[in-house]
């Protein structure tokens, strides 16, 4: 392990060797074996996004001015992910480096309205439910916002009642998500947002994992309600390319509903010898092959290919669902997406856990209530079989069964 610079340059061959030699140590993400973290859509979607990200390597997406290419691709992405969200004529939105500087972003920009809008405000709120994201506390720890989590409902999702009981003067922003992470449930995006609207407050939903997945399911079939600028009184969403959407990891996308909303999002700065400086993001250069993957990956799959992904990844659910109940394992909550989790009381989830490890799968887990954790891909595809027999021998395993309490739960992102 080298642990300065070396004194002379080593050769690639030699590096290369060092680095699969590493890589060794990795989860066999491409054997199905990783709960999350990766998001495939086939070697062919791979392809194109690894091509498309090498031929803009060295672009940078802080220069529009000399990368008109980027600016471009930039715009079509936000404009077909507008289209599959259902934003208007004034929806506006912008890439981001990932679903944590999406939320930040709207974050401050709710922030920042609510304190324009309402002198005497106190430490500016957001009220969410328990089952959201942590990146609205990080980003609520570096704003100066105070994060308020309510408790969920019996079906895992946000409590309306909890939810309104909650708001305070100083409530800037209302937050649903669409999944949430935990166990894959859709909140009530409707209600909370009519609760938004009563209150003057920005709303905003976290579809991060469902933004460029959920309407293709919808499409199919799955009972999902309407999430997105369908519904009055949302203001913002954030949803990542780089999870459903199959592109290059470093790219998410955050909208808004009108232009005001949007122009909030933005920094602007002269008073430095360069002269104007300006970008829609926290971070200042961007990957510009992230922007171009993104591009290519889209119009590569089109709404066809999306569909066609889609179908197969919630078949993959629901045939992981069945197996699962079948052996006494049922699905958390009512999940119609790509994430879902199953328990049992009956059981001892940590030491299931420990047994499928054992196994050679890497295992997530929920805590509340005790559970294994997924979120599905088509790498998944092949090896169901293989998981549920693999499952349905560690149960047989009388330290499975649940004696008093539970063990502790290894639960980590």
């Amino acid at each position: 392990m080298h642990t300065r610079l070396p004194d002379h340059g080593i050769a690639w061959d030699d590096l290369q060797r060092e680095m699969e030699q590493a890589a060794r140590q990795d989860a066999d993400w491409r054997g199905g074996r990783l709960p999350m973290f990766i998001h495939y859509a086939g070697d062919d979607v791979l392809e194109v996004a690894k091509k498309a990200y090498l031929m803009f390597f060295s672009e940078n997406g802080l220069g529009p001015r000399a990368f008109a290419s980027l600016d471009r691709f930039e715009k079509d992405v936000v404009a077909m992910g507008l289209g599959l969200l259902h934003g208007g004529p004034e929806a506006r939105g912008a890439m981001t480096t990932g679903g944590t500087e999406s939320i930040f972003l709207a974050v401050k920009c709710a922030r920042d309205r609510a304190l324009a809008s309402r002198p005497g405000l106190g430490k500016a709120q957001i009220l969410m439910p328990r089952s959201a994201h942590p990146a609205f506390d990080k980003a609520a720890h570096f704003l100066g916002l105070e994060p308020v989590r309510t408790p969920l409902g019996k079906d895992f999702r946000a409590d309306l009642d909890a939810m309104r009981a909650a708001l305070t003067p100083n409530t800037a922003m209302i937050v649903g998500s669409a999944p949430s992470f935990p166990h894959g449930v859709v909140d009530p995006i409707s209600e909370l947002a009519a609760l938004a609207r009563e209150h003057g407050t920005w709303m905003h939903v976290d579809a991060c994992v469902g933004g460029y997945f959920a309407p293709f399911a919808r499409e199919l079939g799955a009972d999902i309600p309407d999430f997105d600028f369908a519904v009055d009184g949302v203001t913002s969403i954030s949803a990542d390319l780089h999870k459903y959407g199959y592109t290059a990891k470093g790219a998410s996308t955050l909208f808004f509903a009108d232009p005001a909303s949007f122009a909030l999002m933005g920094y602007a700065f002269d008073n430095w010898p360069r002269g104007q400086y300006f970008t829609h993001t926290l971070v200042g250069t961007r990957a510009g092959g992230a922007i171009a993957a993104a591009w290519a990956v889209m119009n590569y799959l089109g709404k066809d290919g999306y569909l066609r992904v889609a179908q197969r990844v919630l078949n993959v659910r629901r045939t992981l669902q069945a197996g699962l109940d079948a052996l006494g394992l049922p699905t958390i909550g009512k999940p119609e997406l790509s994430i879902f989790a199953f328990g049992s009381p009956q059981r001892d989830m940590a030491a299931i856990g420990k047994g499928m490890g054992a196994r050679g799968w890497t295992v997530g887990y929920v805590n509340d209530p005790p559970g294994i954790h997924h979120m599905l891909n088509l790498t998944h595809e092949p090896v169901l079989g293989r998981y549920l027999s693999d499952m349905a021998d560690v149960l047989a395993d009388p330290s499975t069964q649940a004696r008093g309490a539970s063990s502790t739960m290894p639960a980590h992102y």
